[in-house]
C-alpha cells in the first residue's frame, strides 16, 4: 500500500450562488520516501489537493488515506491531533510568528505534544541544525533573510518527526540563489532524512528536483512524468 491514497476525490465549494469544484474524481498515489511535485495553471487544484493530502481541508467526496489512517472520516479534534504528529506543512509566506525567535519558532508544533522541557530543547536544536541555521537560532524573523526564514519554516515543519511533508509554493518569494538553497534542502530531506515530500510550484526548476512531477488541469491529472 502507498503511503497516501487518494481515492475518487473531489472537492466542491459554495462560490456566490455559484459551486466551484478545484478537484474532481481524483486518484493519487505517493510512495514512502517520494518526491512528488505538483503543477498547473492557477485555478488547476493543486494547492486544493495539498490542503486535503495534509487534512487542512476535507473532501466532499472520495477517500484520502495517509499512512493507513482513513483522514476524511476523522472528527476535528481528532484531524488536530493527527496534523500535528503526522505531517509538516512548509508555506510560501513562511508563516513565522514575528515575536518569536527562530528556536521558539520551530518549537511551536512541539507545545502541542506531551514532553519534557529537555526533549523539545533537544529536538529543535537538532531540526534547526539539519537546516543549517544554528546560529540563528535566538534570531527574530525580521533578523533574518527569505531563504534564512524559510529554512526555520522547514526545521517547523519536520520538528515533530511528520512521516509526509507538504510544502506550498516554497520558493514563491525567495531569489533564485536561496530557492536553489531551499530546494537542496527539501531534497535531502528526502535522501537523508527518508521524508515523503509533496511540493505545489510554478518553478520549473524546483520542479527538477523531484522524483516524479504531475500536472493538474480543471481538478484532473492529465500528465505524469517520472525523473530518471
Amino acid at each position: 500500500m502507498s503511503l497516501i491514497e487518494l481515492r475518487g476525490v473531489t472537492k466542491t465549494f459554495a462560490s456566490g450562488a455559484e459551486s466551484v469544484t478545484p478537484v474532481s474524481g481524483l486518484d493519487f498515489d505517493v510512495e514512502q520516501g517520494e518526491f512528488v511535485c505538483l503543477m498547473g495553471p492557477s485555478g488547476s487544484g493543486k494547492t486544493t489537493l495539498l490542503h486535503m493530502l495534509a487534512g487542512i481541508d476535507r473532501p466532499t467526496e472520495g477517500a484520502v488515506v495517509v499512512n493507513g489512517e482513513r483522514v476524511h472520516e476523522m472528527a476535528a479534534s481528532e484531524l488536530a491531533r493527527w496534523r500535528t504528529r503526522t505531517v509538516g506543512y512548509v508555506f510560501q509566506q513562511y508563516n513565522l510568528i514575528p515575536v518569536l525567535t527562530a528556536f521558539e519558532n520551530v518549537e511551536v508544533p512541539l507545545l502541542l505534544l506531551k514532553m519534557s522541557k529537555q526533549d523539545r530543547s533537544r529536538r529543535v536544536t537538532t531540526a534547526l541544525a539539519a537546516v543549517g541555521l544554528s546560529d540563528r537560532a535566538h534570531h527574530l524573523p525580521r533578523q533574518m533573510s527569505g531563504g534564512q526564514q524559510q529554512r526555520v519554516a522547514i526545521a517547523r515543519a519536520i520538528v515533530t518527526d511528520p512521516v509526509a511533508v507538504f510544502a506550498d509554493e516554497p520558493t514563491g518569494n525567495l531569489d533564485r540563489e536561496a530557492a536553489t538553497t531551499t530546494m537542496t534542502l527539501l531534497r535531502r530531506l528526502v535522501d537523508e532524512f527518508g521524508k515523503t515530500l509533496v511540493m505545489v510550484t510554478h518553478d520549473p526548476q524546483a520542479a527538477k528536483q523531484a522524483d516524479r512531477v504531475v500536472h493538474l488541469d480543471k481538478g484532473k491529472i492529465v500528465t505524469e512524468a517520472s525523473h530518471a
